[in-house]
């Protein structure tokens, strides 16, 4: 099924996602600075913009009651950090009209009293939302203090955010002025992460949220969502970036196999009686095709459309298949463009009107798609593959009855299609239909023996109802039967080692599948993501990063790449921090032992 990469690395980074606490503390626990975790936050929800009311943590009013408040907020502003003073405020014995230099020249006792006077002051004003005046006795605070406090600096910066517009180039200076008096100061890293997001430098600003979230222990939804919102902000612009120069390329043969698999063999082209070039280059493209040489297949078939092609069957046929290719190597609107064309030259292609309806799906425009799907029954009701790819379409927007009832009507069509019977087996199970889905899958796999696509997603199933046993024995059949293939499909391998660390936490059993699945597909990317997870789990940082990098490389498409750039970027994050904060080691993994 051509999608079933994608669903093994869904399933393997969900994993992460669904524990990425738990992750993060254990394995950084370990780092001792020198390696980390990618803390990966899901990006799949609309995030709020930065929220400056909110850039300081919320307090348990139940923790705070009978105690004395140790913050002040405005109704718009951030919370002001109020650290226990140093000296108790005297402001009513203090002459506050002394010039500047007439308080330098104070003894250092006094000093300090009327610094804490001028931040209390400060605090007032901030508390009226009077953001300038409160930011002048900060100020005054900083020049007259015998010794510097990071809370002036900080609680001044809280006053840079609020300015109209806000004065983000001072909320960062103030703030590293702060973090040199103190590192672990979780509220100016929140601030000056609020004024780098501001100055557009994303990459340093998801530095500071991610050491104020670890930092917090976690406890603050604000900051973390606001990690999510800058990974997702710096994947986004890095896979827009990259994809502009970035040469076309086809994904794995893994990925290419199984999308072809998705539609049954089609009676062979007859040249004309004198074929021409392009005709008969168009022959050889279809030769390759049929051999799994995908890369002479694309050379081919654009050579072909250059040459000309005389007849109108053999035109159609050329477009459809480089609209395919264009459509695999992520050129979607090039896809659109050659599909419509073949469907213009021989309308009652249905091939084409199915494979442009998932054009139109990887647009988002499922309206587009049923459209597509429609017009095709029009030309041939009784195409079996119009159904299976509209239940694929169904599967997708998670319709698993109805997509149920489209795989059933494909294989009332042409009963001898693999993919259809497994793919109602799956949508069976989708829909709780447990023992209808075993069923169907006992079936598929006695009236499929030589096939291995039955015994792999028969193993999918039995994994995720973890009869681990059961399901390492299907794949295993599954590796045998693609052995005896000169291009055998690695995705079973993949699967046995997501089994065996899911089972017995065997990860050198599982990266030695992955190895091996990269040794047949170098370009696999389920295999390449799982090994990267493999290696977060065992702090192997540098060798994840690489394995992102590796992922991201073979992307096709801009939200993979993007899903790829995030665990990237988000790993580095994590390595930055154990190397800015080595003490937080032994914290991390005293939380990870109270879980």
């Amino acid at each position: 099924m051509a999608d079933s990469s994608s669903t093994i690395v869904d399933r393997v980074q969900s994993f992460v996602s669904e524990h990425k606490k738990a992750i993060l503390i254990t394995t950084a626990a370990a780092a001792l600075g020198a390696a980390g975790v990618a803390y990966y936050a899901s990006t799949s929800r609309p995030r709020p913009p930065p929220d400056v009311e909110q850039a300081g943590e919320k307090k348990d009013k139940k923790k705070l009651k009978g105690k004395k408040k140790k913050s002040t907020k405005g109704d718009s502003g951030p919370i002001l950090e109020e650290r226990k003073p140093k000296v108790e405020d005297a402001s009513d014995e203090l002459n506050f009209d002394l010039a500047s230099e007439e308080l330098a020249s104070l003894p250092d006792e006094e000093r300090a009293k009327y610094a804490a006077a001028f931040k209390t002051k400060g605090n007032a004003a901030y508390t009226k939302r009077d953001f300038t005046e409160a930011a002048d006795f900060y100020t005054k605070a900083i020049q007259v203090t015998p010794k510097p406090e990071p809370v002036f600096f900080s609680n001044r910066a809280a006053c840079y955010v609020n300015f109209t517009p806000p004065d983000h180039e001072h909320v960062v200076k103030d703030c590293d002025e702060a973090l040199k008096l103190d590192p672990h100061y979780v509220k100016a890293l929140n601030r000056r992460a609020v004024g780098l997001e501001g100055l557009g430098r994303n990459e340093e600003a998801l530095r500071d949220y991610t050491a104020a979230t670890i930092l917090d222990k976690f406890q603050n939804a604000t900051t973390a969502q606001a990690v999510e919102r800058v990974l997702k902000s710096i994947a986004t612009d890095k896979a827009a970036e990259l994809l502009k120069d970035r040469q076309t390329r086809l994904p794995s043969h893994t990925f290419i196999s199984a999308y072809f698999a998705a539609f049954r063999p089609r009676p062979s082209l007859v040249l004309p009686e004198s074929p021409s070039t392009g005709d008969e280059t168009l022959k050889l493209s279809l030769d390759a095709l049929e051999a799994a040489d995908y890369p002479h297949a694309l050379t081919l078939v654009n050579e072909a459309i250059t040459q000309g092609i005389t007849w109108d069957a053999g035109k159609a046929e050329a477009f459809n298949l480089r609209g395919t290719f264009k459509f695999l190597v992520g050129d979607i609107d090039g896809s659109k463009s050659d599909l419509q064309t073949a469907i213009n030259i021989a309308p009652t292609s249905t091939q084409s009107l199915v494979k442009i309806a998932s054009v139109h799906m990887e647009q988002g425009d499922p309206t587009k798609a049923f459209e597509c799907f429609d017009e095709a029954i029009k030309q041939n009701p009784n195409d079996p593959d119009i159904y299976y790819h509209r239940g694929q379409v169904l599967f997708i927007m998670s319709d698993f009855d109805k997509a149920a009832e489209n795989y059933q009507k494909s294989t009332e069509l042409d009963d001898n299609f693999v993919f259809s019977h497994i793919q109602l087996a799956v949508a069976q199970y989708k829909s709780g239909n447990i023992a209808n889905s075993m069923a169907t899958f006992r079936r598929t796999l006695k009236a499929f023996p030589q096939r291995s696509e039955p015994q792999n997603y028969y193993g999918e199933l039995l994994l995720d109802q973890q009869r681990f046993s059961d399901a390492v024995e299907k794949f295993d059949k599954a590796i045998e039967i693609e052995k005896a293939k000169q291009s055998p499909n690695v995705l079973a391998l993949v699967n046995k080692g997501l089994a065996l660390f899911q089972w017995k936490q065997d990860i050198s059993a599982a990266e030695q599948c992955c190895n091996e699945a990269l040794e047949i597909d170098p370009e696999c990317e389920a295999a390449v993501a799982t090994l990267a997870q493999l290696n977060l789990q065992q702090s192997k940082i540098a060798n994840a990063m690489e394995m992102f990098k590796r992922q991201a490389d073979i992307a096709r498409t801009e939200p993979e790449l993007v899903n790829a750039l995030t665990y990237q970027y988000a790993t580095a994050a994590q390595l930055e921090f154990l190397q800015n904060y080595p003490d937080q080691a032994a914290q991390l993994n005293a939380l990870a032992r109270g879980m």
